[in-house]
């Protein structure tokens, strides 16, 4: 009585397991769109710093403030390069995996990261030498606010390439119909680096 009692109880635990795994088959994998959903959410929050940053503008007489000294262009100019690069770079991982390359994802990822830590240690440096503090004035509070939320994000981006590459390393986890990991860190990668075009163009150039 007892070995076909745990016989049936089997039977039953495999055929919920098996309904389980068919009937999720049977639904479109919907991750890629709350990824973007994901990311329209950040976007708004950046648009509303954004659009904070052009009202002190447009209502401050001087802006600057007078006394503030002039942003520099080169490190933030080459800044730019690395990161809008990197996404040329990310983007050549995903076209490996869907030919099943993983040697390939793991090397752009791998460049990617590097990439992506050297735009940080570019931010920390350039942090470090200005001329003005986080409660210097207007701008200067509006600058580090700015910046340091779009470096927060590119950490976050990065810890994700990073995540992608130690699970890589597992056999067979990623391949040309399986890469979803690979797919979501580029699309947040993408974003993180549209960005800071906008952020390099009102703190810099405009």
């Amino acid at each position: 009585m007892q070995g076909s009692t745990i016989d049936s109880s089997q039977t039953v635990v495999n055929y919920h397991t098996d309904g389980a795994v068919d009937h999720h088959a049977d639904h479109p994998d919907h991750r890629i769109f709350g990824i973007i959903v994901f990311l329209i959410a950040e976007g708004m929050i950046f648009m509303g710093l954004f659009m904070a940053y052009l009202t002190f503008r447009l209502m401050t007489p001087e802006w600057p403030p007078e006394g503030t000294p002039k942003l520099e262009l080169l490190l933030p100019g080459i800044n730019t390069i690395i990161l809008i690069s990197s996404s040329f770079v990310i983007h050549n991982a995903d076209t490996a995996i869907k030919q099943n390359d993983v040697k390939g994802l793991r090397k752009w990822f791998l460049i990617t990261a590097v990439m992506g830590a050297v735009f940080l240690v570019g931010q920390l440096y350039e942090y470090f030498h200005l001329e003005f503090g986080l409660k210097s004035n207007l701008f200067a509070s509006t600058f580090y606010v700015l910046t340091g939320f779009h470096g927060l994000h590119v950490c976050f981006g990065l810890l994700l390439i990073l995540a992608v590459l130690w699970r890589s390393m597992k056999p067979n986890h990623y391949s040309n119909t399986s890469h979803f990991g690979v797919e979501a860190a580029e699309i947040y990668w993408h974003f993180v680096d549209v960005i800071w075009i906008i952020l390099f163009f009102l703190l810099y150039i405009l």
